[in-house]
């Protein structure tokens, strides 16, 4: 399992609302054909056959075609900024659309994705917070990643809050309205102890 970020303007035209409802991401690249087969030096031939990349554009051209149809796999994540929000993804296979594999358009490299989740981006941890930050259009997190939830790990922003307070909101609203009716029915129990503890949990809830 990798993680990613990816910026949403292919050929600077921002994609994100398509990206979102359609759930696809697109890298732009136009010119260079179905690059599922293609190696690393592949891709350089054909970048250099559309004219349109030299010097140190046409390395970053190769370096991020090589990380979004290779090193990104399905199954992997993916985090696309979104204002002040972020969207988590869940990535699908490579597939190339010559339907707009033009100079105008460029939306030809392709990877299906399930949006998972979307949070703000003053919740993200530090690390995912450094990933999204970085220049790259196209670039990997080179950390330690969870073994599941990788949603939990992306949210984890501060130290755990031990207050009273924030102890009840990991807890659903529902279930503390149950547990304070059982406490509530014990209130009536003919065992005094357990009339007497139901008491001291719901002051002690109360305070």
């Amino acid at each position: 399992m990798k993680l990613f970020q990816m910026k949403t303007s292919p050929l600077g035209v921002e994609r994100i609302a398509e990206f979102l409802e359609n759930n696809y991401i697109c890298i732009g690249y136009p010119g260079t054909g179905n690059l599922e087969a293609a190696s690393p030096e592949g891709m350089l031939v054909r970048l250099l056959k559309s004219g349109a990349y030299q010097g140190q554009e046409l390395e970053t051209a190769v370096a991020d075609l090589n990380l979004f149809v290779h090193e990104m796999q399905d199954g992997d994540y993916v985090l696309v900024a979104d204002g002040q929000w972020v969207h988590l993804g869940d990535l699908g296979d490579y597939f190339y659309d010559d339907t707009f594999d033009t100079t105008d358009d460029g939306r030809c490299h392709r990877r299906g994705v399930t949006w998972l989740k979307s949070i703000p981006q003053s919740a993200l941890n530090p690390e995912a917070a450094e990933l999204l930050a970085e220049e790259a259009q196209i670039s990997r997190y080179r950390g330690t990643l969870p073994a599941a939830r990788i949603e939990l790990w992306i949210e984890g922003a501060g130290p755990a809050d031990t207050t009273a307070e924030g102890k009840r909101a990991l807890v659903d609203e529902v279930t503390v309205l149950k547990a304070v009716a059982v406490l509530k029915e014990a209130l009536h129990s003919e065992d005094v102890d357990r009339r007497e503890r139901a008491a001291i949990a719901i002051l002690q809830y109360a305070k």
